[in-house]
């Protein structure tokens, strides 16, 4: 029997997410900040940029969305080496393997040009490798399983949320980064998932303080945690349930209505959350609002890429996203080590200037293009060259 084919729409769906981070060298707030009265810069700088806390721009759909596209294509892997005849034992070393990979890599990553290891844990990576086995032991089971596991994440994650003290009189809010009086701080029980004040930050304080590190861990300045790898693993529980339906479909039209109307639950759901105060929608701290309504967006988007890409026949129009999606663990790692490299060198072979073509306002649209090009073409060649880095 051959191994399951790949799935075009997921890896267009993959490339979109990863150009999206890779896209971040043109730094639309740079040229934003040249024209403060164009609302047109301000859209772009806005998609581009992380919302301070409660909300939800382009830029904070790309960790959902990779998370998401991980248990999208668990199905895929876990039939691919059964075709090869891996036995259980075998799949879980390969998964151990993988998640160990992945946690060391996202460390890795972030300790570049550092003094000495960083040990972080919230990061993409780091997150879905602390996931990941979990993930893999709930391929085995059923979707009730699957569903009844999502939910049991997202209510004991609220729970413990929840019953953690709020911040009393006597607080020291030097502590947390922020302030008493920030502006996006939350009121009322919606307080209990406030930057820097909550059951994850109070995790990190002691967790983070086990590894060696310069200074004592006191805060993550964005608030981001260790502990949002749980509700991240919900995230990823979609997905598999989304790479099942996907594997197993026999009509297009039946799963492109499954997957808008699982999508219109998690949204519906995550806005009730929201609006009452139960529970915010933070992308930062990966609230159980943020996994439904991340969620939402990413069964809309496979639905769009699913369609578009597969059922209208229209591939050859997405190769370019193809080709980094088929390598984005590559496209990850060049992304995140190469730019400055990049610009660099052709400041060097080409013009210490190049970049100021079209003026010092579009300076970094200008490097930024060059760099994504030359990022682009590298991962074309591996793509070309049937070279792919896979973990």
């Amino acid at each position: 029997m051959a191994p399951p084919a790949r799935v075009s729409s997921v890896d267009a769906y993959r490339g979109f997410v990863m150009f999206l981070m890779m896209a971040e060298v043109l730094r639309f707030g740079q040229v934003a900040g040249y024209f403060p009265d164009s609302s047109f810069w301000a859209f772009l700088d806005f998609q581009q940029s992380h919302v301070p806390w409660v909300g939800c721009s382009l830029h904070d759909l790309i960790q959902p969305s990779f998370s998401f596209l991980v248990g999208v294509a668990l199905p895929y892997s876990m039939a691919s080496r059964s075709m090869k005849y891996q036995n259980t034992s075998l799949m879980w070393l390969h998964t151990t393997r993988r998640s160990l990979v992945l946690v060391l890599l996202g460390i890795f990553l972030r300790s570049m040009h550092a003094d000495q290891t960083n040990f972080t844990f919230e990061d993409t990576l780091t997150q879905i490798g602390l996931g990941y086995p979990i993930l893999f032991a709930l391929g085995f089971s059923g979707e009730k399983v699957q569903w009844g596991t999502l939910a049991g994440i997202l209510v004991c994650y609220w729970v413990a949320f929840a019953v953690y003290p709020l911040p009393g009189p006597y607080f020291d809010w030097a502590e947390t980064g922020t302030t008493a009086n920030w502006e996006h701080h939350l009121t009322g029980f919606a307080a209990h998932w406030n930057k820097n004040t909550n059951l994850a930050w109070h995790f990190d304080r002691w967790f983070m303080n086990l590894f060696p590190r310069a200074e004592t861990f006191r805060f993550n300045g964005g608030g981001y945690s260790t502990l949002s790898f749980i509700p991240t693993l919900g995230t990823m529980i979609l997905g598999l349930i989304a790479g099942k339906w996907l594997k197993a479909a026999d009509s297009y039209q039946a799963l492109i209505k499954k997957l808008l109307l699982t999508a219109a639950v998690l949204f519906v759901m995550a806005v009730i959350l929201n609006v009452t105060g139960i529970n915010p929608i933070v992308k930062r701290i990966w609230t159980p609002a943020w996994t439904l309504f991340s969620g939402g967006w990413c069964f809309t988007l496979l639905a769009l890429f699913y369609y578009v890409v597969d059922i209208r026949q229209n591939r050859s129009y997405f190769v370019p996203l193809i080709i980094i999606g088929t390598n984005s663990i590559a496209a990850y790692i060049i992304a995140h080590t190469i730019d400055s490299f990049i610009d660099q060198s052709f400041r060097i072979n080409i013009s210490q200037h190049y970049d100021l073509i079209f003026g010092e306002a579009y300076r970094s649209l200008v490097s930024g293009f060059v760099i994504l090009l030359f990022e682009w073409l590298i991962l074309r060649w591996m793509y070309n060259n049937k070279v792919f880095i896979k973990i």
